[in-house]
């Protein structure tokens, strides 16, 4: 009986580290109508460290009172498509579109370098935001394959047939959409505004390169530019 009682303790032991792990290995988002996503795509220089404590002693209480929340960030694994390679996906959260913006215009005045500040610890900062239409939930599972591409247009309607057969064509090979987001917004400065974004989740990245082969086989005649990451 003792015996019996010893594996029943492991076997439920095992079974809560096993879930602990996997739990966090996904992350959960929610935003409300009217909230605000920040998208950041960053390098770093190297040794930020000291630079990057002052940054979050100046600039961090401004971002705090105008209601930012920082989100989990993930590093970016790999460039597929496009001509930057940041190696940051980092998210944030505003209440809503006036307290992001307010502190777009009124930051320099609270800190005057602060745009120095972003220069000096990093390569790479583009910075795309988006106000949510409605309500969104979403959960990115880090031992997926994570891939997030952006795509710029040429013109409305060959765009429009493009990403309909890309979708198409993602979902028959197992792709997962995760979140699709248009209509974000970019400061000048630090540009970077696609037209579609689309995170998709695979079972490996096997199932991922079968897409990747026919997307790029696909006629792009509609699109502008892309960029394209797998995020870890």
């Amino acid at each position: 009986m003792k015996l019996l009682k010893n594996l029943i303790l492991v076997f439920l032991t095992c079974l809560l580290t096993t879930s602990l792990v996997a739990q966090s290995d996904v992350k959960s988002f929610d935003f409300k109508k009217g909230e605000v996503l920040d998208i950041l795509l960053l390098t770093n220089k190297p040794d930020i460290e000291k630079d990057f404590e002052r940054y979050k002693k100046t600039v961090f209480p401004v971002g705090l009172e105008k209601t930012y929340k920082p989100l989990p960030g993930f590093n970016i694994k790999e460039t597929t498509q496009g001509n930057i390679q940041p190696t940051t996906f980092i998210l944030g959260k505003w209440n809503d579109l006036k307290n992001r913006e307010q502190f777009i215009s009124e930051i320099e005045d609270i800190v005057p370098d602060f745009h120095v500040q972003r220069r000096k610890m990093w390569s790479i900062f583009n910075l795309t935001y988006y106000e949510m239409p409605r309500d969104v939930s979403f959960k990115i599972d880090r031992s997926k394959y994570i891939v997030a591409t952006s795509y710029w247009k040429k013109d409305t309607e060959s765009f429009k047939k493009f990403t309909e057969l890309w979708s198409q064509k993602s979902a028959a090979k197992g792709g997962k959409k995760i979140l699709q987001l248009t209509n974000g917004k970019s400061p000048l400065g630090y540009y970077h505004n696609p037209d579609l974004l689309v995170i998709t989740q695979w079972e490996s990245k096997q199932e991922f390169d079968a897409f990747y082969k026919e997307n790029l086989k696909m006629d792009h005649k509609g699109v502008l530019h892309v960029n394209q990451f797998v995020l870890n």
